[in-house]
């Protein structure tokens, strides 16, 4: 180590020999990496493909890399051709071989030419100006790497999207004909439903996807955080995702035509017994307000409306789609109209309760009277002269008619109070025949 040369402290031939199985040990690595970057099925798809965009950028810049990476290659392969022949030239190496070993493995005296093109678009040479660069080994293996990770990272996203996105369009795209032809059959087309325009832009939208991705996929690549490895991210399925979702919509759609398909006619059936119910439903609550103006003297009966025909219309234009096999038609309509005739058969219901309901009170105050007479009987006091006049006075009124209700129901409370004052219990002392005529009141 105490000679010297101009590449600084002369190696000895130990040093010498080390360095030799280093530098072969880097080139064994360096030229597998560089037999599978050319065999790699991405770079093979990157070089027939008609490319555009940011792919078409960045291959023309990794194309000129990998061009010379092999210029690299070739002058280390060359230079440690060299070295090797100087060391076996003889056993115990010279001072002049390890000086000339010394200057080929440490010296920048590698010289790597590379063509106009590839210098031009290689990211290391760009803008420089220069056809030609001089090397160390050690550097020229740092160059190497780095072109190599760049590259490797242009080939590895491009074929990852490739892998993953056209192939997932293509399965999209049969399920979407196999949609559109099921749709065409219960009568979903463009321009006549929503569904069918979907259809047709969700084809739109696939066919333009899929031309993008074979020719710009980089454009489809979202890099990792912080990952520094060739190929590190995922394929944007944004769009993708987005028009799966949109095609199960109307999937669910046809199928729900479908479904109506075969269950139209029953539905047509129940809807027209819910609206035949609601129907005698409204008619029982018109009989039952004529009955109750003539037995009831009230003048807040409700009116009755008669039946909606907007709703006879529906259900008519509903059995002309089902005859027609119009189900994209009938679909939203049958769900309409089964909504809105629960919603009358109820209104039909409401009616019929307001407008008896005076000959409900009537009927509660009735057994009301009774179970209050009833009572008093098992106490002995049916004669009792003051319970019977006001029990009669009540009876008059609620089996008359027309009927006052709130007169009836003051006497139907004069009885009840009558008939507890009589039946609650008395201290005898204070008790007499005249205590009961003035409890009676001025009214008895």
């Amino acid at each position: 180590m105490g000679v010297t040369g101009p590449s600084g402290p002369v190696m000895d031939r130990d040093e010498a020999d080390r360095a030799l199985a280093r530098l072969g040990a880097e080139y064994e690595a360096i030229e597998t990496s560089l037999l599978a970057l050319q065999d790699h099925a991405g770079r093979r798809l990157l070089e027939g493909a008609e490319l555009t965009g940011t792919t078409k950028e960045r291959w023309t810049s990794a194309e000129a890399s990998i061009t010379l990476l092999w210029a690299y290659f070739d002058a280390y392969t060359d230079a440690l051709r060299s070295a090797r022949e100087i060391r076996s030239r003889r056993r115990w190496s010279s001072r002049e071989d390890l000086v000339e070993l010394t200057e080929l493995l440490r010296g920048a005296g590698i010289t790597v030419a590379g063509s106009t093109t590839a210098t031009a678009n290689a990211p290391t040479l760009a803008g420089t100006g220069k056809l030609s660069e001089r090397f160390s080994l050690a550097a020229l293996v740092d160059r190497m790497n780095e072109l190599y990770a760049s590259s490797l990272d242009m080939v590895v996203t491009a074929d990852a999207v490739w892998s993953a996105l056209p192939a997932r369009i293509d399965l999209l795209a049969a399920e979407l004909q196999r949609t559109r032809t099921l749709a065409h059959s219960v009568g979903v087309r463009p321009g006549e439903h929503p569904s069918g325009d979907d259809l047709e832009r969700i084809t739109r939208t696939l066919t333009t996807l899929r031309e993008r991705v074979v020719s710009d996929p980089l454009a489809f690549w979202v890099p990792a955080q912080g990952s520094s490895a060739p190929g590190g991210g995922r394929p944007d399925t944004t769009v993708y995702d987005r028009e799966a979702r949109a095609l199960e919509e109307v999937r669910r759609e046809i199928d729900a035509v479908l479904t109506v398909r075969q269950d139209a006619e029953a539905r047509l059936v129940k809807l027209r017994d819910v609206l035949s119910r609601a129907d005698r439903t409204l008619a029982e609550a018109r009989s039952a307000r004529g009955e109750v103006l003539a037995k009831i003297a009230a003048s807040e009966v409700p009116a009755v409306s008669g039946p909606p025909t907007v709703l006879q219309e529906q259900l008519a234009a509903a059995a002309e789609y089902r005859r027609h096999a119009q189900w994209h038609r009938l679909s939203p309509l049958l769900e309409a109209l089964e909504e809105k005739a629960e919603d009358e058969l109820l209104r039909a219901r409401e009616s019929l309760s307001a407008v008896t309901q005076p000959l409900a009170v009537r009927a509660e105050l009735r057994g009301r009277l009774d179970a209050y007479k009833a009572k008093v009987a098992r106490h002995g006091l049916a004669e009792d002269p003051f319970l019977v006049e006001r029990y009669d006075a009540a009876r008059r009124m609620l089996w008359s008619a027309p009927c006052d209700l709130r007169v009836a129901e003051e006497a139907v409370l004069r009885y009840q109070r009558a008939a507890a004052e009589l039946l609650s219990p008395r201290v005898p002392e204070q008790g007499g025949p005249h205590d009961r005529a003035d409890r009676r009141g001025p009214d008895a």
